[in-house]
């Protein structure tokens, strides 16, 4: 056999024994944790899904994703969160405050991107806007800063309104819950009106809730965006108490509610896959300003407001995003 064929078939041999031995690495994909206060089905992961994909990030080629849901249960998110640390997921994308508080608590290390979260400086999730400090940062809500507006609008709709309750829930539940009543409460105090703040821990207290609304003859009621989950209780005991519902959530209003009013969540959604994009990159969570919505969306139910023997003025239509009929 010429020796140079006979080295090449020996060489060929010893690689093909070496790669056996030492099988070639497979690159790990970057991994994102995914916490959402709800249940599936919700439009997060779809509004997410497309945020990565414009940043060129398609789940299960080049970018893993661990999916969990709360089931809008806040006792739930933190055996979730500590699950996804477990799995050594490189970002933690936590969908509402509680979510991100949980989080928080699982981890020191792995980047927390707000999804969004409501108040986060009031509610202790970050040092500041422009400086979160710590391992949280991402998107506000700035749901807490809208109670002047949500109140303006249900007072278009009844004039005579005198007495606003808030469905929130225990500060222990949820932190968010205290800027969230305190803004309402400023804004119902400059106008001169009554709140009727009634504080639960969760589903099981509704009934007593709304018979306490009642008894305070509250004329409408505010929802936390914690308790649109359940949204069909909260509609049913709506309806038999005679209280109309202004909520944060496009589908709490399109279920029957009479109003929402809130930052456009899909476009949220979306923007949290940037802060993974830059985390994945190298950033520092501590070092990415939190943003807050620059678009709004307000939809009203004009049947849910005809079944209550309210007119909703052609101004208010005409505002409108979306009026279901």
């Amino acid at each position: 056999m010429d020796r140079r064929v006979f080295i090449g078939i020996l060489t060929t041999t010893l690689l093909g024994a070496q790669r056996r031995a030492f099988p070639q690495q497979v690159e790990r994909l970057p991994r994102i944790g995914v916490l959402i206060s709800a249940s599936p089905p919700h439009p997060f992961p779809n509004a997410f899904r497309r945020g990565l994909q414009y940043l060129g990030y398609v789940e299960n080629e080049n970018i893993a994703i661990e999916w969990r849901h709360t089931g809008g249960r806040s006792d739930r998110a933190a055996a979730l969160a500590t699950e996804l640390v477990e799995l050594s997921v490189d970002v933690i994308v936590a969908h509402f405050t509680p979510a991100v508080r949980a989080a928080e608590v699982a981890t020191q290390t792995i980047p927390i991107v707000m999804a969004p979260a409501g108040a986060p400086v009031q509610s202790g999730l970050v040092d500041s806007l422009a400086h979160p400090g710590g391992n949280v940062t991402g998107l506000s809500a700035m749901d807490a800063e809208l109670g002047g507006k949500r109140l303006q609008l249900l007072r278009e709709v009844i004039p005579n309104l005198a007495r606003v309750a808030v469905l929130a829930s225990s500060v222990s539940t949820d932190p968010f819950s205290r800027p969230f009543v305190d803004d309402l409460q400023t804004a119902v105090t400059r106008a001169g009106l009554r709140l009727v703040p009634v504080l639960v821990n969760g589903p099981n207290d509704f009934e007593n809730a709304f018979a306490a609304m009642t008894k305070a003859e509250a004329q409408a009621v505010i929802i936390q965006g914690l308790f649109d989950p359940h949204r069909a209780i909260i509609l049913e005991l709506a309806a038999k108490h005679r209280v109309p519902v202004m909520s944060g959530n496009r589908e709490t209003a399109a279920a029957g509610g009479l109003i929402s009013y809130s930052a456009k969540f899909a476009a949220l959604y979306e923007r949290s896959a940037i802060y993974v994009g830059k985390i994945l990159k190298g950033a520092k969570a501590a070092d990415l300003p939190v943003e807050q919505p620059t678009a709004f969306e307000l939809v009203v139910n004009l049947k849910t407001a005809e079944a209550r023997g309210l007119t909703v003025p052609p101004s208010l239509l005409a505002e409108a995003d979306e009026v279901i009929e």
